[in-house]
Formats: C-alpha cells, sequence, structure tokens
C-alpha cells in the first residue's frame, strides 16, 4: 500500500511496479466483464453502474480519509480528472453494450487495437514521428478489424464497432492519465470515476422511467429487475473488479510509459479467452482467430516502436 498512498506526489517510472500492477488489473477487469455478459440479461446496464459503483466508493472514501485527507480536496487537475472519468464512463458503455452480441474474445481483440490508437494519439500529442513499424503496424491492426468486423452485407456484425470506438476513448484516456493527471492520487482517481458512474446511471435511470413502456427493453433500455441475494453477491464480485480495474490502471499509467504498460495491457486478451470458454463455451471461428491474431500482434509492434 506504500507505493498507492505515495502516488500522489511527484516521481520517477517504476516499471516493475507498473507492470505487475496492470497485468492483476486486466485480470480482474476480465473476470469482472465476463459476468456482466453472463448478467446482461438480468440487469440493465445503469443499474449495474449505480449499485456496483455505490458499493465501491464507500472504501474509496474511507481509505482517502484516513491515509490521504487532502485528497478529498479539489485539486488543480479537477477539470482533467472529470473529463477522464466521463471518457472512461463512456467507454465502458460502449463495450458492455458489444458484449452480448459478440464472443468475449472478440469483443476484447477488438477493444485491443487501442495500443494503436495510444501510438497514434500520442504522436499527435507529443508530435513523435511514427516509424515505418509503427505504420505497419496500424495497417495489420487494422487489417485484423476487418477481419473480425467482415463488412459484407452477410456477415458484417455493426456491435464489433462498439470496442473499437471504446478504444479510442481508453487511448485518450489514458494519455490524459499520463499527462495531466499524473500527480492525482490513483484512489482519488478511482473515486471521481465511481461518482461518474453513479451520476450518469441515475441520470440515465431517470430518463428511461420517462419512456413509454414498448420502449424500455434490453441492456440499455429496460427497467431496473429486482435485487436478490445472488445479485448482491455478483454486484458486489463487480464492486470489487472496478475497484482493482480502475486504481489499477491509474498506478500503471502513472508509473510506467504508455506503450510499455500498453504491451502488458494484451495479458486482457488471453484472460477473456479463458474466461469465454469457461463461462460460455465459446470459440472463435477461424476468421475471428486470424483477426485476433493480427491485432495482438500488431498492438505488441505498435507499442515497441
Amino acid at each position: 500500500m506504500k507505493a498507492t498512498a505515495n502516488a500522489a506526489t511527484p516521481h520517477r517510472d517504476r516499471v516493475p511496479l507498473a507492470v505487475g500492477t496492470i497485468i492483476f488489473t486486466v485480470f480482474a477487469l476480465s473476470l469482472g466483464d465476463a459476468l456482466i455478459k453472463q448478467s446482461s440479461s438480468q440487469f440493465v446496464i445503469w443499474q449495474i453502474f449505480v449499485i456496483r459503483s455505490a458499493i465501491a466508493i464507500p472504501f474509496l472514501v474511507g481509505y482517502l480519509a484516513i491515509r490521504a485527507p487532502s485528497a478529498l480536496r479539489l485539486g488543480h487537475a479537477f477539470g482533467w480528472t472529470t473529463l477522464r472519468s466521463l471518457l472512461l464512463v463512456v467507454m465502458w458503455v460502449c463495450y458492455y453494450l458489444s458484449l452480448p452480441h459478440l464472443t468475449l474474445s472478440v469483443a476484447a481483440a477488438t477493444y485491443y487495437t487501442l495500443p494503436i490508437f495510444i501510438t497514434l494519439f500520442s504522436a499527435i500529442t507529443t508530435r513523435t514521428k511514427i516509424s515505418k513499424t509503427g505504420w505497419f503496424a496500424v495497417i495489420i491492426g487494422f487489417a485484423g478489424v476487418l477481419f473480425i468486423l467482415r463488412p459484407d452485407a452477410e456477415n458484417f456484425n455493426g456491435y464489433a464497432l462498439l470496442p473499437l470506438f471504446a478504444a479510442m476513448l481508453y487511448a485518450v484516456a489514458m494519455i490524459l492519465t499520463r499527462t495531466k493527471c499524473r500527480d492525482e492520487h490513483p484512489i482519488k482517481l478511482s473515486l471521481a470515476l465511481n461518482i461518474d458512474f453513479v451520476a450518469v446511471g441515475a441520470i440515465a435511470a431517470l430518463v428511461i422511467s420517462m419512456l413509454s413502456d414498448d420502449m424500455r427493453d434490453g441492456f440499455l433500455l429496460a427497467p431496473w429487475s429486482t435485487m436478490t441475494l445472488t445479485g448482491l453477491g455478483t454486484m458486489a464480485i463487480l464492486a470489487a473488479s472496478i475497484l482493482i480495474g480502475s486504481i489499477g490502471a491509474a498506478i500503471a499509467y502513472q508509473n510506467g510509459p504508455p506503450a510499455m504498460i500498453g504491451t502488458f495491457d494484451f495479458a486482457y486478451v488471453g484472460f477473456s479467452f479463458v474466461w469465454g470458454l469457461v463461462f460460455f463455451a465459446e470459440t472463435p471461428d477461424a476468421m475471428s482467430l486470424i483477426g485476433i491474431v493480427l491485432i495482438v500482434g500488431a498492438g505488441v509492434m505498435a507499442l515497441r516502436q
């Protein structure tokens, strides 16, 4: 916990901490996302946002009140922190909405075009020249996306565009973490994110309650379901997952170069493949597997350049 508590002060990169943190983070997030996919017929997405974060927020506030009370004050990066949180909320909305319609491994692989976007967006914001290897990675990565999307009338799955858009949002959010929010306490960043989850989820639930009954259906627009003990247990696990995910991502990208950490971020794809087999007996078809391999290879190349 010492590394976490000191994360709010200026520091040099601590690569071993960052790498270990991101691997554990994607393990927890991938398990949570598998549970979201499994629960998509039981809960509406906004119900998950509100209840999951409502469980997580007291732990975050309690930790900050005891260990870092100064972090509870609004900081100089309040605007950037809020923007970062909203980007991540929209990112998770896009990704979660894709899960009922895609295999977990395909959704994960499409989402993990994010290193390509990190490379492109970092080049734009820092005016860094992209090498030939980097451009080759971009081409290979988007070829992999085409294998997954299969943009013809018979095989096109538009839902695969959602994790692609989520990847763009995540890349921007993590660059903000590195450039604008690096000196913010990671627990504070997690608290801001979970507060935004509750706020956005509550507003969405209010809007949905005003819709006619024939429009209130599906993972996005259905009314909230009655909570059971099993449901509360699922929400508790999801709260733990989002706590680990939101804190871990902040710690990792604060303590290591985004390109390096993004490489280890790819462990999410492997974990998702395992959870897909365990929870849903999913096995991607040959074309999707080719796309997954191309995306992973391109992502590693893009980050290493």
